[in-house]
């Protein structure tokens, strides 16, 4: 028993780093629920300064994005933009396998520079009220080609996508189609973890899917709200998430 205890990796937090993880991941759950994307873009880097190292945060957070957005899905299918959904995915599927198999082979410290440095560019854009606009078929394959690669590297492709999928799917049917995405997108990555033998640190998701339950729950509740107030949500955000990424880059290097 002790054996296995000492197997999981966030039983070896320290008790700050453990209380910390705890807030984090609900953050990370409110956010998915609550915007439909950024569960990963917005967690992601306030987790790497807990610990620093993405192929512990990627897999549990893949997890947990498959659990959660199966508990929404399963009754909101019908509202998925099947049709759009299937013109995209031919764009997004190329550079979504260079960025995992680049994934698994850059070094820990370029990887998690390669991490603050989007999630740096999306806060200025979102400090700057600005956003990332297509207006041509040709732009929207190249957004969808680079988002999908980002989000073979670290998970934090959404926005870049998003920006394409806002001018193609209804607002009503926008979250459901991008959950699905999301699904499909996290399962290829766990399938190449696990085939490449990365440890998928079950255990360590299992323990910390109730506390991202209680960000679900709540991101859920407020989606109306943050929509309705979406600018000056991206404003702040933007600002703190410029500051983590500083942070981040300080100790990385």
């Amino acid at each position: 028993m002790q054996s296995l205890l000492d197997s999981i990796y966030l039983l070896q937090f320290t008790p700050l780093q453990l209380a910390l993880t705890l807030l984090v991941f609900v953050w990370s759950g409110f956010v998915r629920s609550g915007l439909g994307f950024g569960g990963a873009a917005l967690g992601l880097p306030l987790m790497l300064l807990i610990d620093n190292s993405p192929l512990f945060w990627l897999p549990v957070i893949g997890l947990h994005l498959l659990f959660f957005t199966s508990l929404t899905l399963r009754k909101r299918l019908h509202n998925v933009d099947w049709g759009y959904l299937k013109k995209s995915f031919k764009w997004i599927f190329p550079g979504k396998i260079v960025g995992v198999l680049g994934l698994l082979n850059l070094p820990n410290q370029w990887l998690v520079i390669i991490i603050y440095s989007i999630t740096l560019f999306y806060a200025i854009l979102w400090m700057l009220q600005k956003s990332i606009r297509s207006k041509s078929g040709w732009t929207d394959k190249l957004i969808l080609l680079i988002g999908g690669y980002v989000s073979g590297t670290s998970l934090t492709g959404a926005p870049l996508i998003v920006a394409v999928y806002m001018h193609h799917v209804e607002t009503r049917r926008l979250r459901d189609t991008l959950f699905v995405l999301w699904f499909i997108l996290v399962m290829i990555k766990m399938g190449t973890f696990a085939a490449f033998s990365v440890d998928l640190h079950i255990l360590s998701s299992l323990l910390l899917i109730p506390v991202v339950g209680i960000g679900h729950y709540l991101g859920l509740r407020a989606h109306d709200h943050l929509m309705a107030n979406d600018a000056l949500f991206k404003r702040v955000l933007g600002g703190v998430l410029s500051l983590i990424c500083l942070l981040g880059f300080s100790q990385a290097l």
